[in-house]
Parts: C-alpha cells; sequence; structure tokens
C-alpha cells in the first residue's frame, strides 16, 4: 500500500463520519444539542469558507486539522451510541453504493453563509462610510 493508498482510505473514512453526522443530526432521538454540534461540524467540514483562510502560513491547515478532529469527537461523544451505530452503518452503505448528495443540505450552508455575510456587511457598512 502506498502513502497514497493511506491518504484515500483515511479521507473516505473521514467522509463516511460526516455522512453519518449529518445521518444523526436528522435523527429525533439525538438531544438537540448533539444535533446543533453535528450539524455545525458538517457545515464547516463542506464550507467553502474557512475560519482562517488557507492561505495563511501554518495557521491555515491548523484551523482545519485541530478544529474539524475536535468538532467530530465532541458530536460523537454527544449522540446516543445505538443510534451512532444506526447511522455509521448507513453511511456506509450509501458511500459503497454512490457519491451522497443533499441539495437541502447544500442549500442550508449556502444560506447559512449568505446570512453572515449580509450580518457582517451591515456591521461593517457604517464604519466605512
Amino acid at each position: 500500500m502506498t502513502i497514497l493508498d493511506g491518504w484515500r482510505r483515511r479521507v473516505r473514512a473521514l467522509k463516511t463520519w460526516l455522512r453519518a453526522l449529518y445521518l444523526a443530526a436528522r435523527d429525533r432521538r439525538v438531544p438537540w444539542t448533539a444535533r446543533l454540534v453535528a450539524l455545525a461540524v458538517v457545515a464547516y467540514a463542506f464550507s467553502p469558507i474557512d475560519l482562517i483562510p488557507d492561505f495563511v502560513p501554518v495557521l491555515g491547515y491548523l484551523d482545519d486539522l485541530l478544529l474539524l478532529p475536535l468538532g467530530i469527537a465532541l458530536a460523537i461523544r454527544l449522540i446516543p451510541h445505538e443510534v451512532l451505530e444506526e447511522c455509521r452503518a448507513r453511511a456506509e452503505r450509501e458511500m459503497t453504493e454512490g457519491r451522497p448528495t443533499s441539495l437541502v443540505g447544500a442549500a442550508l450552508v449556502v444560506l447559512v453563509w449568505l446570512a453572515l455575510l449580509y450580518a457582517g456587511l451591515r456591521w461593517i457598512g457604517p464604519l466605512i462610510g
């Protein structure tokens, strides 16, 4: 196995975990706090906008290397074990059947970022002039 194969396997595992968290966030048996954390982690993972832009040396990738694993770990701890196992099994099935897509999820992420952009412009607008 090459290094590239190892990275592919890890990326696939990460995608499966993120899909499992997304499925768990939609499950009514999961407490609302765990749902909120899971959705925030998934939204951050798939968002085109990072907390710290990647072009900032070292720090740009550090947020992805620290925040994402910590968020996943927190969400996993908050979600009931039996629900998480069901969602993980479903996510693995979906990943082997083909790439899962969610237009609603994508639209939600876009709407959140548009709302944040709007709020930022409203806040900075009076400061500019």
